[in-house]
């Protein structure tokens, strides 16, 4: 049965398992970037709240030192207290005291004023808090520092103008803000990534734990052979799944019982035309025996030749049923495939001899081994048309020496005779006479490889991978049903193996087949 390939899947191919940690993730990763948005306008309205109220309390205490006078305004202002104000450089605090719409008094004058619709009517002792940009001093070139600044309108009270409007402005750099806000921010987001990267790995795990069913479920299909079609055994697993196993299991009994039925079919026609072939060729042997007529005796031989093929097919029928089986069998017992190797050329030299061509096995490379010998004695008593060249071929081949080291493999001795004989019979039927073939099994690496070589006219490179699909054949010659080959791959891949063709120089062709070892204990 000719196993079909799966695709491969992409490399970006969307999983079960992916698009759960998708879903499951992504909510946390949103939620996580939307806490921190919110964690960070909240830091920076809080940061905000505290420099406002540092700002107002600043403002409203400068100006407690100004103190309105009938003629102008006294400034109780020590330069102690300026230089406390002035103190740390990088956090500077600026003022400025000013009359609108804007005679300078006291600080820096390049403070920028609140907007002008806020100049136009001021909120008398109520505070009013803007951001601004303060230029460089001295009119530098250079980038204006972000300033935060808090403005508190105030009535001079003066005799000379009792309405006059006093401007008191206190700023902040809006640097250490920010500062306080990013790390409030950053103490508020790792804990929250920390939290959400346990949850990720508990989620990995929920999602792990979950799909390990499906997982076992793959492992017990990808180690199953192709032809294994029992039920799916998969013990405490979900219902989802335990329904998926259900709809499988039913689908392998339903190919089990197609392929039962078609084998049953094979093997009944097989059996069925058996018999009236086998009479119909004993009937024409019977007709060329008594037949006279030199026309009559060649239409005879034809009759025969299509009975012996037909039934040549029947059997090739009957050995490609067995060989596919419909359930998963047992891969068999420990065979020696050199000794089956050696028992089955020997049953084949009386053939070989009748058809002229010399049939030998070579176990192991060793000069002056009687295998040798049989095949030289095979190939004289052949040439000098010896009479008991049968007997002689046949005695010496199943005497060969059993002195090699025996090759162990795991199979089904039964198919692995049928998949070398037919190997060997393809060998006999197209070789031709004269032909030399030699049975070899040797080990290489962790294999058993057996080759059957001849020096026939082989097969043309072009049909080499053809001449595994059934009922193809590679030339008219013979009288082969183009399923000998498909046989022998058939039953080596079942037993694990593979069987390869190539040509062999000057001409002639090597048909290797590779069989695991069996393990050592």
């Amino acid at each position: 049965m000719a196993e079909s390939p799966s695709p491969a899947p992409g490399r970006f191919a969307p999983t079960l398992r992916r698009q759960l940690l998708l879903w499951l993730l992504l909510p946390q990763l949103v939620l996580w970037l939307a806490g921190g948005l919110a964690a960070y306008q909240l830091a920076e309205r809080y940061t905000n709240a505290a420099v406002d109220a540092s700002l107002l309390q600043a403002s409203r205490a400068l100006a407690r030192q100004l103190r309105p006078l009938d003629n102008g305004l006294l400034i109780d202002f020590p330069r102690a207290a300026q230089d406390v104000l002035e103190a740390d450089p990088d956090d500077r605090l600026h003022y400025m005291v000013s009359t609108p719409p804007g005679a300078f008094i006291l600080g820096n004058h390049q403070l920028p004023l609140p907007p002008a619709a806020v100049m136009a009517r001021p909120p008398i002792g109520q505070p009013y808090f803007y951001d601004a940009l303060l230029p460089p001093a001295n009119d530098e070139v250079g980038t204006r520092q972000p300033l935060r600044v808090a403005a508190l309108f105030l009535r001079q009270g003066g005799r000379d103008d009792p309405d006059a409007v006093l401007l008191v402005q206190v700023a902040r750099s809006r640097t250490s803000r920010e500062e306080l806000a990013r790390g409030i921010l950053w103490d508020t987001l790792l804990p929250l990534a920390g939290l959400i990267l346990l949850m990720t790995t508990v989620i990995w795990l929920g999602i792990r734990a979950g799909l390990a069913p499906l997982l076992r479920l793959r492992r017990e299909v990808e180690g199953r052979a192709p032809t294994d079609l029992a039920p799916i055994r998969l013990d405490a697993a979900p219902g989802e799944v335990r329904a998926l196993v259900m709809a499988v299991n039913g689908l392998l009994a339903a190919v089990q019982h197609n392929l039962a039925q078609q084998k049953r079919f094979i093997s009944d026609a097989a059996h069925q035309m058996r018999t009236p072939l086998a009479g119909l060729k004993s009937q024409a042997e019977v007709a060329l025996a008594l037949a006279g007529d030199e026309a009559q005796r060649e239409r005879l031989r034809r009759v025969h030749e299509s009975a012996d093929r037909s039934a040549h097919l029947v059997n090739q029928l009957l050995t490609l049923a067995r060989a596919e089986p419909d359930t998963a069998a047992a891969r068999g017992s420990p065979v020696d495939l050199r000794a089956l190797a050696q028992e089955l050329t020997a049953t084949l030299v009386p053939r070989a001899l009748r058809e002229g061509i010399d049939l030998g096995f070579a176990p192991v490379e060793e000069e002056g081994s009687p295998v040798d010998e049989i095949a030289a004695n095979a190939s004289d008593a052949a040439g000098n048309g010896d009479a008991n060249a049968d007997e002689t071929m046949d005695s010496a081949a199943i005497a060969a020496p059993a002195a090699a080291s025996p090759l162990i493999v795991v199979g089904h001795a039964w198919l692995l005779r049928e998949a070398l004989s037919n190997l060997i019979d393809n060998a006999l039927r197209y070789a031709g006479r004269g032909a030399v073939v030699t049975v070899d099994v040797q080990r290489e690496g962790d294999e058993a490889v057996l080759s059957v070589t001849d020096d026939g006219p082989g097969i043309a490179p072009e049909d080499l991978p053809r001449v595994f699909e059934r009922f193809v054949r590679a030339t008219d010659q013979g009288n082969g049903c183009g399923l000998g080959l498909p046989i022998v791959k058939e039953i080596v891949e079942r037993q694990g193996g593979r069987v390869t063709l190539a040509p062999v120089q000057p001409r002639g062709l090597c048909a290797r087949t590779h069989l695991p070892l069996a393990p050592t204990t």
